[in-house]
This record gives C-alpha cells, structure tokens and sequence, in this order.
C-alpha cells in the first residue's frame, strides 16, 4: 500500500468529492479514484460508493478514515524528526489554544521565539480548550496553550499555571480607587459574565450562593471578547484574570481589582503535550520557550498529570 493512496483517499474523506480532491491535490479525477481502489484492492472490501450527491464512505472505509489522517500526520512527524538527524534547524510547529491566551500570552511569546529561529514556521489554530487538548491527543496539535481548560486525561500538562480571578472595570468605574474588593459587594454593580458552560461561571455562582447572595449579571455571553468590549465600554464590570486583558491594563483602559479575603475564585493555563510522542527539534525549542514565558509571565508553578 501506497502513502500516496492514503493521502488521496484522507483528502477524499475531507472534501467529500473527487472532483474538488482531485483539484486540490492538482490530479486528474481518474487519479483519485484509481487510488481508492488500489485500497479496496488491498483491504479486500469496498470503502466508498459514489453517488449524484458525492461520496458516502463503507463500514470499512470509516474505520479507515478514522486512522488514516493521525498516520499521515505521524508520518509527516517522523519526516520532521529524520531532518532533525540530518542537522537541519527548520521546521514546523502546531499549536492549538484558546482565545483567552492568545493575545497577551502566546503571541509575545512566539514573536521573540520566532526572531531566535527565523527558520522555523508556525501554525496557529484558534479554538475551544477541550478542542485544543483533543487536537493534541490526536495528533493534530504538538503543543495546546489552554485557558479555563476541561480535565482531559491522556495528556501531558508541562505547566500548570495558577491565576486569581479579578473584579475588571475601568479607570472611571466606582470601585477603580478600591484596593481590594469584598466579594458581596460585586453584586452591587452591573455584570457582564460568561454563560454557564463556562467552568469558572459554575464556581462563581457557587461562591455565591455561599454567601448567601442570588446573582443576576446584566449581560451573559460565550464570547470573552464581548465581555472585555462591554466592561471597555462603561457599561459593566466583569471577572477575567488580569492575564487575559493585560494589554488594556498597561494601556490605562481597565484596571484589575483583586477579590478580598479567600473567597476568590482561581484557574489556570496549561501548556500540553501528547505524553507518548517526541516533539520535532522545532517543537521541543517552542515548548521550552513558552515554558520559560509563562513562568515569567504568569509565575506559575510546573506540573504533570497523565
């Protein structure tokens, strides 16, 4: 069996259509197909049938699809671990992470990487938490930078960041000149918070619910961003860790308010790795800097779990 079968049979799966595989993969149509049935030929049984309406995949050929892509992309790794061998400093890296640490997290951070290694490129895909860790599990991601992130077991957590919630509003807000800020008291002004899928929004309620207070923010959303833009606006405070708006507060448009006492609530970022696959050199490099960045960034403390 044939690499090239493969590649064309897991681009297949993708698009759907012989007609747009075979365009992107710059083939004949004729192509596409001879190859899918040099893998029939192979696994002794049908793996698409074909119709007006496209392509529907065999029993045999979702079992197929499930792994052909994780090989082809194992493949493409040791490709990258024999250059390694050679000597050859370049390379690409793949990087999963949500939103939250993107901007004040991991852009600075592969800014200076990159000036270091200017041989080297990168991929950056923006997702959910749970997405980015499953993308490094599979085999799609060598590293997830993840905020808020669900408990995933089967992979390798490099560090292991604490961060402290904060009361986040800005400069002419009624409690900007506060030091601290009680926790019965952030009912007193207008919300924006997260919606309930949010695991910090689930323990802000409970917290609340402690202290015996009922909450009703005024604004609730999926999207950070609209939190950061709603509190920009005047219009309500929320609680982020400062990490995630830090760019606004150096540039004097919000300010962070710690929570008093010890009620507050806290996270933490991950930095991930699949705990059985060895990183390429250029991957191995990035991760040793994004760790180094967060500790500093974040004064995290480091930590495994497999």
């Amino acid at each position: 069996m044939q690499i090239r079968a493969l590649m064309y049979f897991d681009e297949l799966v993708r698009t759907n259509s012989m007609r747009q595989a075979a365009e992107n993969l710059n083939v004949a149509p004729t192509a596409i197909s001879r190859q899918i049935e040099n893998l029939e030929y192979h696994f002794g049984a049908p793996l698409v049938e074909r119709s007006a309406r496209g392509v529907k995949l065999t029993a045999a050929g979702e079992l197929l699809a499930a792994r052909a892509g994780r090989t082809l992309r194992e493949l493409d790794h040791v490709q990258q671990l024999i250059e390694d061998l050679k000597g050859l400093q370049r390379g690409r890296v793949s990087i999963y992470a949500n939103g939250a640490t993107v901007a004040n997290l991991l852009a600075p951070a592969l800014a200076e990487f990159s000036l270091k290694y200017p041989q080297l490129r990168f991929t950056v895909t923006i997702t959910s938490a749970r997405q980015a860790v499953d993308a490094v599990n599979s085999a799609e991601a060598d590293i997830a930078v993840t905020l808020f992130a669900p408990v995933i077991s089967g992979t390798k957590v490099r560090l292991r960041s604490e961060i402290a919630y904060d009361f986040i509003v800005t400069p002419q807000h009624p409690a900007a000149a506060l030091a601290e800020i009680p926790i019965r008291e952030l009912a007193d002004y207008p919300l924006a918070l997260p919606d309930q899928s949010f695991g910090f929004r689930q323990a802000f309620d409970a917290l609340f619910e402690k202290v015996g207070l009922s909450l009703d923010p005024v604004f609730v959303t999926s999207s950070l961003e609209m939190l950061k833009e709603l509190v920009l606006s005047g219009t309500a405070a929320t609680l982020l860790p400062a990490l995630t708006v830090r760019r606004e507060i150096e540039a004097g448009q919000l300010l962070a308010i710690p929570i008093a006492g010890k009620t507050g609530i806290r996270t933490h970022v991950d930095l991930c790795v699949a705990p059985d696959r060895q990183l390429s050199f250029a991957a191995t490099k990035l991760l040793d800097f994004i760790e180094r960045f967060m500790r500093e960034r974040t004064n995290g403390r480091a930590g495994t779990k497999d």
